[in-house]
């Protein structure tokens, strides 16, 4: 079997020649795979192998005006929700025929924009993107060039704007009330910066069960806000709640980092996890099920987030004219554990 590299680039013709299939399926495999039969796929797919045959994908771009690429702009790749929603990103895109460029930011503003343009000049078919604050203009830069943009974990009035996130205020509230069903009444919400909005929605969902309680049950909500939501932050709440002069006997964590750090502050300090206080935290991370008291936690559907998000970026890339912009809640679960038992 010959292959292109003694008589040049290998040509979609032959490799269609060689499936005995037409060149349009051949195009169909390479752009749109989950219209062609899985049997026909595969076989399609064994002779471009055994082919060497290699898309120029230049010339495509040049002449679509785009790629079958779509950008993915993180705030963090290592924050375990990132992770699960780009997972979710990369297996839709895989199986839709596209490829995902990561541009990731660490919570860097300047770097978030630096990955915009760089998306932009690659002509990216769309973007996917889990803003970093929330100024709609710094996305122009994109949308200036065409490309479309679907938000994830961000909610904006644009009718003309798709997005999907999690009801964190239920989260909040679901997380609250579960402490409240152990028989917590002196509860805190230990937070990351509530200027986050992720942030200030749990914590009001966490209040509204509390006031939901009504004043005749005693039940209170103390807020201690920190500066990162990381375990070392959670480790310095747990010295800020230890120095006082009564520890709450239920707490809930803005993210089960900070969770975890706070933990490990309690434990070291001989205070008992769940006797003498309930810990529960939000977003339900591997190592939550794995710690030395395993951590009650509230999951969001990071891997549906990414998947459904991806759908609709490439709805809206493929049918302009008559996609339909929408905008998705998920709803979060509660998974309760060792560290909320009933006290």
């Amino acid at each position: 079997m010959t292959t292109g590299s003694a008589a040049g680039p290998v040509s979609i013709k032959e490799v269609a020649a060689q499936a005995g299939v037409s060149p349009g399926t051949v195009s169909n495999v390479l752009n749109r795979p989950h219209k062609v039969a899985a049997r026909t796929r595969s076989r399609v797919e064994q002779v471009i192998s055994e082919l060497g045959f290699v898309r120029h994908g230049s010339a495509s771009t040049l002449r679509a005006g785009h790629s079958r690429t779509i950008g993915l702009a993180l705030t963090d790749i290592s924050d375990p929700f990132c992770t699960g929603v780009a997972a979710g990103v990369e297996a839709t895109a895989s199986e839709r025929g596209y490829a995902v460029i990561l541009g990731n930011s660490a919570g860097d503003r300047a770097r978030e924009e630096r990955n915009l343009r760089v998306f932009a000049e690659q002509r990216v078919r769309g973007l996917i993107i889990t803003p970093s604050g929330d100024d709609p203009r710094r996305l122009d830069v994109v949308r200036d060039r065409g490309i479309h943009v679907v938000l994830v974990d961000h909610r904006v009035r644009r009718p003309d704007q798709c997005w999907v996130a999690v009801d964190d205020f239920s989260g909040g509230h679901m997380a609250a009330g579960h402490l409240m069903a152990a028989g917590a009444t002196r509860l805190a919400y230990v937070t990351g910066p509530l200027a986050i909005r992720r942030c200030r929605d749990r914590g009001r969902g966490a209040a509204d069960a509390v006031g939901a309680a009504g004043p005749d049950s005693g039940t209170a909500l103390q807020v201690i806000e920190v500066a990162a939501m990381d375990a070392p932050a959670g480790r310095r709440a747990a010295e800020t709640l230890l120095a006082g002069h009564d520890l709450p006997d239920a707490i809930f964590c803005a993210n089960d980092a900070l969770a975890l750090g706070l933990l490990r502050g309690l434990l070291r300090a001989g205070v008992r996890v769940p006797e003498d206080v309930a810990l529960i935290g939000y977003d339900d991370v591997d190592l939550s099920a794995a710690s030395a008291v395993s951590l009650s936690s509230v999951r969001r559907p990071t891997g549906r987030l990414g998947r459904v998000a991806t759908e609709l970026l490439i709805d809206e890339c493929e049918n302009p004219e008559t996609h339909a912009h929408r905008q998705i809640v998920f709803q979060p679960e509660l998974v309760p554990r060792e560290s909320t038992r009933a006290m």
